[in-house]
């Protein structure tokens, strides 16, 4: 009889090893998958970040100078130090929010934690 249990409680055993294997193959596949979505997203971002920041510094510079040849026979003075003025004011504005971007944080294996959540809970609850 006791010749009977233990095939059944061995089995029982791998079958749960089994089933905890599982599940852990999955969150880390699920890990994987955040990981590679946030690495395409910054990548992404930085591609844009880096192309408008070079388009719109042009874009800037080429104004200014448009400007101050503009005015240049009476306030070519007045237009530069206004050019000065508003692009440092755009400097102060970008950096600010970009340190509150990153004070923020990233949301990076948020699902897996979630999910990670869900079985402590359905463990708790049996």
């Amino acid at each position: 009889m006791s010749e009977e249990r233990k095939p059944r409680l061995a089995d029982s055993l791998r079958g749960f090893l089994d089933s905890g294997l599982a599940t852990a193959q999955t969150r880390l596949e699920l890990l994987a998958v955040e990981f590679q979505e946030e690495k395409l997203r910054l990548s992404g971002l930085l591609f844009n970040l880096a192309l408008s920041a070079i388009l719109l510094g042009f874009g800037v510079v080429f104004l200014a100078l448009f400007l101050t040849v503009l005015f240049w026979e009476g306030h070519r003075l007045l237009v530069l130090g206004l050019a000065t003025v508003a692009l440092i004011g755009g400097g102060l504005f970008a950096a600010s929010n970009a340190a509150r971007e990153i004070r923020r944080g990233s949301r990076l294996f948020a699902a897996s934690l979630a999910e990670l959540a869900r079985d402590r809970e359905a463990l708790r609850r049996k």
